[in-house]
C-alpha cells in the first residue's frame, strides 16, 4: 500500500469517530497523475452526500484540485476542481447521510493510497475539537516526546 496524500491535520483539528473505505471515479491521466505526481491537498477538501437527479444517494469528493500529468494531452473542457464521485455502497452511503444530518459531524479524507493497483481514499466520519481539546493534545504529544528522549539517554 502506497500512501499517496495525507491529511496529518485532520487528526489534531478533529476527533475521528468512523473511517471507511471507498474508491474514486477518476479520469485515466488524474490516475497518473495521482500516482506520479501525488499532487493533491486534502486538507482543503471535503465529502459532500447529496441526493442527485434520480433521488438516490451520492457521494461526492469535493474541492479537489487533480492538476493533469501532461497538461497539452487532455481535452478542453477538463476541470481539475470538479466534484468527483466516491464508489461506497448503498448502505455505507445511507448510513453517512444519516450521521451527516446529525449536529456537527462531518465526513472528511483522511488519505489517498493505491490498493492492488486501484486508488482508494479512507474518510472518516469527524466532529470538531475544543480548543481545550487542542490543548490537550499538544500536552500529551509533548510528554510523549519527553519519554521518548528520555529512553533514548538510558538505553
Amino acid at each position: 500500500m502506497k500512501v499517496l496524500a495525507e491529511n496529518r491535520k485532520l487528526k489534531f483539528e478533529y476527533e475521528i469517530l468512523e473511517t471507511f473505505e471507498a474508491g474514486i471515479e477518476l479520469l485515466g491521466f488524474e490516475v497518473k497523475s495521482l500516482k506520479i505526481k501525488g499532487g493533491v491537498n486534502l486538507a482543503a477538501t471535503y465529502i459532500l452526500i447529496q441526493k442527485n437527479s434520480k433521488g438516490k444517494a451520492e457521494a461526492l469528493w469535493v474541492g479537489a484540485k487533480i492538476m493533469p500529468y501532461q497538461p497539452n494531452n487532455i481535452y478542453i473542457e477538463y476541470n481539475p476542481g470538479r466534484d468527483r464521485k466516491l464508489l461506497l455502497k448503498k448502505k455505507e452511503i445511507n448510513y453517512l447521510l444519516g450521521k451527516t444530518e446529525e449536529k456537527g459531524l462531518t465526513l472528511m479524507p483522511v488519505m489517498l493510497y493505491t490498493k492492488r493497483g486501484f486508488i482508494k481514499m479512507e474518510l472518516a466520519l469527524v466532529r470538531g475539537k475544543k480548543s481545550r481539546d487542542k490543548r490537550a493534545s499538544i500536552k500529551k504529544r509533548e510528554i510523549d516526546r519527553k519519554i521518548k528522549s528520555e529512553l533514548k539517554l538510558r538505553g
